[in-house]
């Protein structure tokens, strides 16, 4: 049975929310696929309509920011709509990597890169030349991992302290990417410690070594110990804002489905080991009608023929176990809906009222 659906022409202003009630720090996760970016965008357009400076960020590397704002969208935060103090950046993590602390060349202050430093065939602790090379390596030799994950996070480090952004949406990227991602201060925070200690007991050392680490017969500087200890500090306070619920809220997309209900309560589970505060779990996708997950009404919403539909009768059988499960699950949690739209949400009009659905 063919459906013909009308464009959405027009949303009244006072059918959905100006502002939300949300957290300093927003960030949206779960599964690829299941409607993070929507989410992202539909929150920072709502938090921008009541004047506040909102910057909305996707560290995925596979983009869709700028589909669903339908504007195009730099790799540098820039402001996106002239009405609103609405920011946006769609991080490229292969350009992002090549800068500031986690470069494998320039380096974070003229240390050589912090990436050369820890390893990666040419820094002092690299291979099995390095004094931590050998079979029992050391874990600080090798390759730098997640240069990805780095350079998201050395973006947000950055954004924490820019004074135009009075709220940051971050549209991560699928599970596994973000899971690096939030194990990245702990990473970088072990393995700083570790060169701070190794720097200090072989103080004394360095010109007897020839020039290992620096000096007038190496090209390589010494890296500074003062900017390695700026650099710690930094992601420590990167950390404790991660874990207070006061100004972090990391929201976890799913759509009513087993499988997303299971990655979801693994996702969940892997935050709360990490101290970080899961507030909303969000079920996207969802067959009811508008009026039942939001305090909205538009004739123009279409809804799945429940009554003669089979496929959709059936499909609504899958959703509602999925959803008992999740409501099960994710008791504590602020479990929001959003309804499966016939049209394909991108654009202000639809954007806004999926955030009636978020508050």
């Amino acid at each position: 049975m063919d459906i013909e659906v009308e464009a959405v022409e027009a949303v009244e202003d006072e059918a959905v929310p100006e502002g939300v009630d949300a957290a300093e720090y927003v960030l949206y996760g779960g599964k690829g696929g299941v409607g993070k970016t929507t989410m992202a965008a539909a929150t920072a357009l709502a938090s921008a309509r009541d004047d506040t400076a909102t910057l909305v960020v996707s560290t995925d590397p596979a983009h869709s920011l700028s589909d669903t704002l339908e504007t195009d969208i730099p790799a540098e935060p820039a402001r996106i709509r002239e009405e609103i103090p609405l920011y946006a950046a769609e991080i490229d993590p292969d350009a992002a990597v090549g800068e500031g602390p986690f470069d494998s060349e320039g380096g974070f202050g003229g240390m050589g890169g912090l990436g050369q430093l820890l390893g990666g065939g040419q820094g002092p602790m690299a291979g099995e030349g390095g004094p931590l090379g050998g079979e029992d390596a050391d874990p600080l030799s090798g390759p730098m991992p997640g240069m990805d994950e780095a350079a998201a996070m050395r973006m947000l480090l950055q954004y924490m302290d820019d004074e135009r952004f009075d709220r940051v949406i971050i549209d991560t990227a699928p599970t596994g990417h973000t899971l690096r991602l939030l194990e990245l201060p702990e990473l970088m925070d072990s393995m700083l410690g570790r060169i701070l200690t190794l720097r200090q007991r072989l103080s004394g050392m360095f010109e007897g070594l020839g020039g290992m680490f620096g000096g007038d017969d190496d090209q390589q500087e010494e890296p500074d110990l003062e900017d390695l200890d700026v650099m710690r500090e930094r992601i420590e306070r990167l950390r404790a804002v991660l874990r207070d619920p006061a100004r972090t809220d990391f929201r976890i997309v799913m759509v009513p489905e087993e499988l997303s209900v299971w990655e979801s309560q693994r996702l969940l589970d892997r935050l709360e080991g990490f101290g970080i505060p899961v507030g909303t779990v969000v079920v996207n996708r969802v067959m009811q009608d508008l009026a039942d997950v939001a305090d909205v009404e538009a004739d123009w919403f279409v809804m799945p023929d429940l009554d003669d539909c089979e496929f959709c009768q059936r499909r609504w059988e899958v959703q509602q176990g999925a959803l008992s499960e999740a409501q099960d699950l994710f008791r504590g949690h602020d479990v929001k809906r959003v309804p499966l739209f016939a049209d394909e949400v991108r654009g202000e009009k639809l954007l806004r009222i999926v955030a009636a659905c978020l508050e």
